[in-house]
Order: C-alpha cells, then structure tokens, then sequence
C-alpha cells in the first residue's frame, strides 16, 4: 500500500483545509451561540448554515463522500479519508460539505439499491442538501447489538406494508429538515437468518410515525440534529417503498457499513487532533507551582503518547479504507472492525487527557471537549459495540487456524 495522497487528494485537502480556516471554522462558535439562543432549537436552523453550504457547493466541495462522479466528488475511500478528518474537527462542518451522517448512508443505500422513483423522491433533494435523513435500526427493547433480535416488524400485506415496533437512537431525526427515515424491521421471521428483514423508506409525517423524545448523551442532545426514540403504529405505505425487495434488508445494512464506519473513524480522528491541539496550547499557556503545565506530572509524556496513538489510529484506518477500495468490504471484515474498535478508545483517551488539562474549564462549554467526549463515547456503541468487533477480529483471526488444523 502506498500512504502518500494522490495529486488529486492533496488538491482536495488544501481546498477543504482552505475552506475550513476560512468560512467553517471562524464562525463555529457563532453558529452555535445563534443555535442555542432559539426558543426552540429544534424549529429551525440558523441561517448561516444555507449560506456556508452555498458557498462550500459553489466552491465545488460537496457531496465529497459520494465515489459516483455523477452525483459525487468521484472520491474512493482511501481518497476521501483525509477529507472526513478535517471536517470532524468541527461539528458543523459535516453538513456544510454535506456529507453528513446518516444522510451519507442513506444516500448511498438509494443509490446502489434504491429505485428510479425512490432516487427522484429521496436521494436527488437529499443530495442537493435541501432535505435531511434518518435511519431507523437499533431497538429499545431488545440486545440490538444483535440485529437478528429486531422485534419491530415491516410485514406484507397485499400490495402494501405495514410497519409496527418502537426504535430509538435515531440519529438526525431532530433536524427541521428531516423529512424521512430509512426503517429496518423483520418481514419473514421463517427466511433464513439473513434474509428476514427488509428496509423501507418512510415519510416522516405518516401516519403511524410518532418522535416520542430526544434522547441525550451525556447531558447533550446534540441540537439540530438530535437521537430519537420513534415509535411506529400500523405505519401502512406502499409496497414500492421497500429498498430493494423484501429480505434483503441485512445485504444492504452489510454494503452500508463499510464506508460508514470509515468515515466515523477519519471524522474522530479529527476530533482527536483538535483535542490534542487544544491540549498543547493549553499546557504551554498556563503555569502552576512556577512552571508551565507542559513540565508538571508527565504531560509531556501524555502530548507525545496521544500523538503517536493519533498517527498510528489515522494508518490503521487509512489501511483498512484501502482495503475496502480494493478487495471490498468482505475481505476487509477484520480491518474495518480492527479500526472501528481501536478509534473510538483512542479518541476517548485523547479527549480526556486534554479536559485534564484544561482542569475545570473543560469539563464546561467554554471549549469542545466535553461535547466531544460524549461523541467519541458514543461511537464506542454506534455502528456496532466494541464487542462485536473484537468477535468478528476474534473469528477472523482463530478461523486461519482452525483452516491450517483442518488440512
């Protein structure tokens, strides 16, 4: 594997680098305080956020997640890596670029299974970035970290479906925008283990489709955007809804997750380089018992082992995307669950090391860490537990052996 950038994405970096120090990150903190002085933050958005977005499409920086050059940036994952790094270390710079999450899976589901009507409905205003997504997974009421346990169900009947069950930490379903939801419930409970659930496309203002609460993490509710407990009640829609057909539902959660959980990985990273940024100024700013912090209780130490965790968690990932380029997301399992588990605990440790840092002012909203702690905690759960990555790698790595015992 070759790790230096094609001419083509370090063209890319420096005009998304470029864009960030010059639009997204000098008004972050405006956006935000705008944000957060509404009445109701979840009515709508500040209006600086369609005029960067302009900008950023005007400027020809959008849709960079999408490796389709007819509606994307053309970029495979090896090349986009980099790009989803500097925009995690804002929290608004996602959606300037509009590349954020979950609308990037989703767009990508419609695209490679979606139908013709289904890509004009959804995918095409999605990609324009004048409507927002969600999608609909993971279950209160069961172990979803088992998704062969989902109760909620997507049953056919006749030339319809109905849909019935109760999902939550439904990422993006806050947003103003947000106008459907991507559902994933048990169609065939006789199928095959992997071929009794379907996805189907859901207008957020059917009937049935009811946002019972915001759910918070770590105190934040991560306003616009939010995590929602949703119920659905005989949510009866046209069969021509299903993504694909009926059972196929867990294929296309498997061709999601690849690239999702790549651009989870590169956007923490940022998160981290941004912590660890903040950490240096810190410690070379602020003296206590006459010295500056950076000579007191091993600081030094800590800085030095977060940037070598940082460098080694940016190859771990960049490998396991260049993988997915080139063998797919199949022969790329133990990678991607490699980097997917390593991430989030590389972030976590940063992260906290820096609020130590910065004593009790990190701990506050003067600086991101706190917000950033719970997003990279978080994540440690999202797309998959640590523990059932550390299985998958687990199986991966026995299964060579059980092979060599075998012959």
């Amino acid at each position: 594997m070759d790790f230096g950038h094609s001419p083509k994405t370090r063209q890319y970096i420096e005009r998304v680098s470029g864009f960030m120090t010059s639009h997204v990150l000098p008004r972050e903190r405006e956006y935000i305080s705008a944000l957060r002085d509404q009445e109701d933050r979840w009515a709508s958005i500040p209006s600086m956020m369609d005029e960067l977005k302009a900008k950023a499409r005007t400027a020809g920086l959008w849709n960079l997640f999408l490796p389709d050059t007819n509606h994307g940036a053309g970029l495979n994952n090896t090349e986009y890596a980099p790009l989803a790094e500097l925009m995690g270390r804002s929290l608004i710079a996602p959606e300037i670029f509009n590349c954020n999450a979950p609308d990037t899976g989703n767009a990508e589901v419609l695209l490679h299974y979606g139908s013709a009507e289904q890509r004009r409905r959804w995918m095409e205003p999605l990609l324009r970035g004048e409507i927002r997504s969600a999608f609909c997974m993971t279950e209160p009421d069961v172990a979803s970290s088992d998704a062969a346990n989902m109760a909620a169900t997507a049953v056919v009947d006749g030339d319809t479906i109905v849909l019935n069950g109760r999902k939550w930490w439904s990422t993006g379903i806050g947003h103003p925008d947000c106008r459907f939801v991507i559902f994933m419930g048990l169609t065939d409970p006789g199928a095959p283990r992997h071929a009794r659930h379907s996805m189907v496309l859901v207008p957020l203002d059917a009937p049935g489709v009811r946002i019972e609460r915001m759910l918070p993490v770590y105190g934040y509710l991560d306003e616009p955007y939010g995590h929602g407990e949703v119920s659905f009640c005989d949510v009866r829609l046209p069969l021509d809804s299903v993504i694909a057909d009926p059972g196929r539902g867990f294929e296309i959660a498997q061709g999601r997750l690849g690239p999702g959980r790549i651009h989870h990985c590169m956007r923490l990273i940022g998160l981290a380089e941004n912590a660890l940024e903040l950490a240096c100024k810190r410690a070379a700013s602020r003296t206590a018992f006459g010295k500056p912090l950076s000579s007191l209780g091993g600081n030094r130490e800590r800085i030095a082992k977060a940037r070598i965790a940082i460098n080694q968690a940016r190859l771990q990932v960049l490998h396991a995307a260049w993988l997915l380029d080139t063998i797919g997301a199949a022969g790329a399992i133990s990678e991607l669950s490699q980097a997917k588990a390593a991430v989030p605990a590389m972030a976590c440790e940063v992260i906290d090391m820096a609020i130590q840092l910065h004593g009790g002012a990190g701990l506050s909203d003067d600086f991101p860490l706190a917000s950033s702690m719970a997003a990279a905690r978080a994540l440690r759960l999202a797309d998959g537990p640590d523990e059932v990555h550390l299985g998958v790698i687990a199986r991966v790595e026995l299964g060579r052996y059980r092979t060599r015992d075998a012959r």
